[in-house]
């Protein structure tokens, strides 16, 4: 009997591609490059040692989100899996779904940190709107890009457990 079990993997795979989109972008925008922080367009400017202080708090919170969904992830895409998880992680659908929670992230975070709530933009100052629409166009691209690779992602053996090193 064949058994289509690709959408087990859906909820695991975006809230791992949420939880690892919103870490590289903390770790990436937030510290590395200092683009910008939690509320850096808010009354909290980066440029005090106060408002430095309460954005190095909200980037925390942040980032204690993304851990928190990481691990929610993980968890749950363990508790699906077969006894051979051989084949996970170079499982399409597994990644497909990664990089749809990643665009997820990048469109929900971008439509209400950036444009709805002006907390913070991904690049303040000159050119700061087409930052901003090029964070969500890139998250379209992540969003189409992870649902066309998970469809594409081999159909389950007859007989095979789900996950087992056939979902390739």
């Amino acid at each position: 009997m064949q058994t289509d079990a690709r959408p087990r993997l859906t909820a695991p795979g975006i809230i791992l591609g949420i939880g690892l989109g919103g870490f590289l972008d903390g770790i990436l925008l937030h510290q590395l490059l200092q683009w910008h922080h939690m509320l850096t367009s808010t009354s909290y400017s980066a440029d005090t040692v106060h408002g430095l202080r309460i954005n190095t708090l909200w980037d925390g919170l942040f980032h204690t989100f993304t851990w928190l969904a990481v691990l929610g992830g993980l968890a749950l895409l363990y508790s699906r899996v077969g006894r051979d998880r051989s084949g996970l992680l170079s499982s399409r659908s597994l990644w497909g779904w990664v990089l749809v929670g990643w665009g997820l992230f990048n469109l929900v975070e971008g439509v209400v940190d950036h444009h709805v709530l002006g907390i913070h933009h991904v690049r303040g100052g000159p050119h700061q709107l087409a930052w901003d629409l090029g964070f969500l166009a890139f998250g379209a691209l992540l969003t189409g890009g992870g649902w066309l690779l998970q469809r594409g992602a081999a159909e389950l053996r007859e007989g095979a457990e789900p996950y087992d090193a056939a979902d390739r």
